[in-house]
């Protein structure tokens, strides 16, 4: 059986049609604003809705972090290598916001120190059982 390629003419002079190739998807451009504005809300964003920010955008966390560089290096015109301050609320005063995050941190620390002692309790009776075991394998032998 003969099959004629897309570059050969058919036997009536014409060609055929050529396949055009799905089109290419163009690399998105993000304004300066809009990487300000982005890096910004990731920054103030509550641990554990980071996440959200990025899913909700269409974003990688590499966007985040090359755009955080680019303003840190004042390439986006932001704050220069100035790190910025959380927003305050109104009507709050510095020490207010500075004890509410010195709280946040303490249960923070608090939860990770329950871990950690909980997976020591947990190592501590397994060094029991394998102590209690491996007498018990001794006594069997004699």
């Amino acid at each position: 059986m003969f099959m004629e390629s897309e570059s050969q003419e058919r036997p009536d002079g014409s060609r055929p049609p050529s396949r055009d190739p799905a089109p290419r998807p163009s690399r998105r451009v993000f304004s300066t604003a809009y990487k300000l504005r982005i890096v910004i809300e990731y920054e103030n964003a509550p641990h554990g809705e980071k996440g959200a920010v990025l899913r909700r955008e269409g974003l990688f966390s590499s966007h985040v972090v090359e755009w955080t560089r680019a303003r840190d290096a004042g390439a986006l015109g932001g704050a220069g290598a100035a790190v910025r301050a959380p927003e305050r609320k109104p009507g709050k005063s510095a020490e207010q916001v500075e004890l509410e995050k010195l709280r946040r941190e303490n249960e923070r620390l608090k939860a990770r120190l329950a871990t950690t002692e909980t997976a020591l309790d947990i190592m501590g009776k397994a060094r029991a059982l394998l102590q209690q075991v491996s007498e018990r394998a001794d006594f069997d032998q004699q």
